[in-house]
């Protein structure tokens, strides 16, 4: 398959799986009525780890310790940010926690700067300035106090740009596969021991939450997962962080649509300022300088 065409095959399993997470902030806010949020997560990575394992149990029997340490590293930083959001999406709404989840895009370019010396650009500054702007009409309330709820989404991005930035990198020379099912056992272990310290083990579990873990599990996480894995192997960290913030409208749509959660004035235009930083950082609006002879870029980093 040519360069292009596998491009643009990465392109679509990234933004299916924008589509897919959207949806799970519906399904999560629900859950969470039944079951702790790190129990939760615990189990949703414990079936994960488990279904690719069945799946895949012989290219992990020949996984190399170099892919080994890499799946730990992405399934601590996968372990931080997802425990973190889904202990924020108790104190704040679908909506709001996905879009606040969304600065990881603005964060990209900068967690590149740090890992591995690629400086940002001016379009990123100005993006970033734009998306602090939009995260304080969207979560400051009154006498400008920012919620619980709000302040976790935002620290939970942080941990998905790092996720990105390494997944970027460790995907070139690994198996997908086994990549992806490391860190799933890595952050289901991490899960456990968190939640045996500070949550009571649920006792009965509501349908809901059977069917809230279930859906995780099987689209949200071996699923979409394994496709982002898969997709940023042939695009780059921001690149791809651009068609996975689009997560953050599925989420807000998916929260109006099915639990009736109110979109105000200003929450709108947070929302629209997150999304011009967005564009702002991953664009830098060349479309209006670029012309028709001019060569697309690369589709990925070197």
């Amino acid at each position: 398959m040519k360069l292009q065409n596998k491009a643009l095959w990465a392109d679509a399993a990234i933004l299916l799986t924008a589509i897919i997470w959207g949806s799970a902030f519906v399904v999560l806010k629900s859950a969470l009525d039944y079951v702790t949020p790190i129990y939760l997560m615990a189990f949703r990575f414990s079936l994960a780890a488990l279904g690719m394992g069945l799946i895949f149990h012989k290219r992990l029997a020949n996984v190399d310790k170099a892919t080994l340490c890499r799946g730990a590293v992405l399934g601590v930083a996968l372990a931080l940010g997802y425990g973190i959001q889904t202990v924020g999406l108790q104190y704040t709404t679908a909506g709001k926690n996905a879009f606040l989840t969304s600065v990881y895009v603005v964060l990209v370019p900068f967690l590149y700067w740090v890992f591995y010396r690629k400086r940002p650009t001016a379009y990123n500054l100005a993006a970033a300035v734009l998306c602090l702007l939009g995260v304080g009409f969207l979560s400051l309330g009154e006498g400008f106090t920012m919620g619980l709820g709000d302040a976790l989404s935002l620290l939970c991005g942080v941990f998905y740009g790092v996720h990105i930035v390494l997944l970027s990198r460790y995907a070139q020379n690994s198996d997908n596969f086994s990549l992806t099912t490391i860190q799933f056992g890595v952050a289901a272990v991490l899960f456990w021991i968190y939640a045996g310290i500070f949550e009571p083990f649920p006792r009965e579990l509501g349908w809901p939450a059977v069917g809230g873990i279930l859906y995780v599990t099987v689209f949200s996480t071996m699923v979409a997962l394994s496709l982002q894995t898969i997709g940023q192997k042939y695009t780059s960290a921001s690149h791809a962080s651009i068609l996975m913030s689009t997560e953050a409208l599925f989420g807000t749509l998916f929260g109006i649509l099915i639990l009736g959660e109110r979109f105000t004035a200003q929450t709108a235009l947070g929302c629209g300022l997150i999304f011009l930083a967005v564009l702002t950082s991953e664009t830098e609006w060349s479309f209006f300088r670029r012309k028709p002879s001019d060569p697309l870029p690369p589709p990925f980093d070197e």
